[in-house]
């Protein structure tokens, strides 16, 4: 049994091109990925695991061409990693950058009461918030203080404390020394 090792090894395009052609589908892929916002719950759906695999064959398409060679796909790959950690560079460095990059978090309940604007930015639903209050323990919005969509989609909750543990937290006065 021989192997084609120039075919497997081999360059069938320039790495240039196959560096561009990885740069490009990057960009895009971040970009579009960026616009469409931060529709996720802290899980993914097979939906969004449907759409992450046609993405990801697309794009690979889009980086290789008609190329078959190891090689050039990994040049892609390197291009990938490249712009990966330039951006997560330049995004530390500059803070412009980083807002752009990671938004700020929005603002979905605030001592109990639904923040309709950010539930409408976010397309969170009523349902889809009390769930993931159901997760936290809670079973109403009014035992919230707040609840923000964080950067990275994930809805971190503050719970509202209660008048016990108000009153344990005040310090005891006595009416005067016995």
């Amino acid at each position: 049994m021989d192997m084609d090792w120039q075919g497997i090894f081999g360059l069938q395009a320039s790495p240039v091109e196959m560096f561009l052609r990885g740069s490009v589908a990057y960009c895009f892929i971040f970009v579009l990925l960026r616009l469409a916002g931060r529709r996720d719950i802290g899980s993914i759906g097979m939906a969004d695991l449907l759409v992450l695999m046609l993405v990801a064959d697309a794009a690979g398409n889009a980086m290789a061409g008609d190329s078959t060679s190891s090689t050039d796909g990994l040049i892609a790959v390197a291009a990938i990693v490249f712009w990966s950690v330039v951006i997560d560079r330049l995004g530390y460095f500059s803070p412009r950058l980083h807002r752009w990059l990671h938004p700020e978090r929005v603002c979905l309940i605030k001592h109990g009461v639904l923040q309709r604007k950010g539930m409408r930015r976010e397309y969170i639903t009523c349902d889809e918030l009390l769930a993931e209050l159901h997760l936290q323990g809670l079973e109403r919005f009014d035992q919230v203080k707040y609840a923000y969509m964080e950067s990275d989609g994930k809805i971190s909750i503050l719970k509202a404390q209660t008048d016990q543990e108000q009153e344990s937290q005040q310090p005891n006065r006595r009416s005067g020394p016995k």
